[in-house]
């Protein structure tokens, strides 16, 4: 049966940077590699947040991307 490892996660943060000139709406994202696999969501909204504060753009979403290796 085949398995799956956790090779590493990272971290995205969506910004809401407002809107263009057709109305539609604009995100910016800046992505944090090597964190912790093992992190939970609750820790990676905390570390979210905690970077989110440094920006002058509102925090729109965290999104977290993990890389998995299958094997048998």
């Amino acid at each position: 049966m085949p398995q799956a490892t956790l090779m590493n996660s990272s971290l995205r943060l969506v910004f809401d940077n407002g809107v263009d000139e057709n109305g539609k709406q604009v995100f910016k994202s800046k992505s944090y590699s090597n964190v912790k696999s093992a992190a939970t969501p609750d820790q990676f909204s905390t570390a979210a947040a905690a970077i989110a504060t440094l920006s002058s753009i509102p925090l729109a979403s965290i999104e977290r991307n993990d890389t998995l290796t299958i094997h048998d």
